[in-house]
């Protein structure tokens, strides 16, 4: 499962109103990179793909495609502002190691 914190849920409800998508999917999901070989990807989607899973928290409709699935499985999204302005705060359980950025990350044995 993905859940979202409250505040992380108001600041995607407030990005899916400024792309015009109140509806969008909310999407999830890994690519190569960052310091530690693996990081985040997010983003919105009109639709699934084959294979995605679908998760809802805090009313906001979560999609992770299948090869994503492993490093997400049980994150905790929260979003936070400081004075160098608001982020997204990934808490991986799945993860043995993150950079200090907290977007890239790697975990054991997928």
């Amino acid at each position: 499962m993905v859940q979202l914190s409250p505040a992380a849920a108001r600041e995607i409800e407030r990005f899916q109103r400024t792309q015009s998508a109140p509806t969008a999917l909310f999407r999830l999901g890994v690519q190569p990179g960052g310091c530690m070989g693996t990081m985040y990807t997010i983003g919105l989607a009109e639709v699934s793909s084959p294979g995605d899973r679908i998760y809802e928290s805090e009313q906001i409709r979560i999609v992770v495609d299948a090869q994503s699935l492993p490093y997400v499985e049980g994150v905790l999204l929260d979003y936070s502002e400081d004075l160098m302005g608001g982020a997204f705060r990934f808490q991986n359980p799945r993860a043995i190691a993150t950079c200090e950025c907290g977007h890239s990350f790697v975990v054991a044995d997928v």
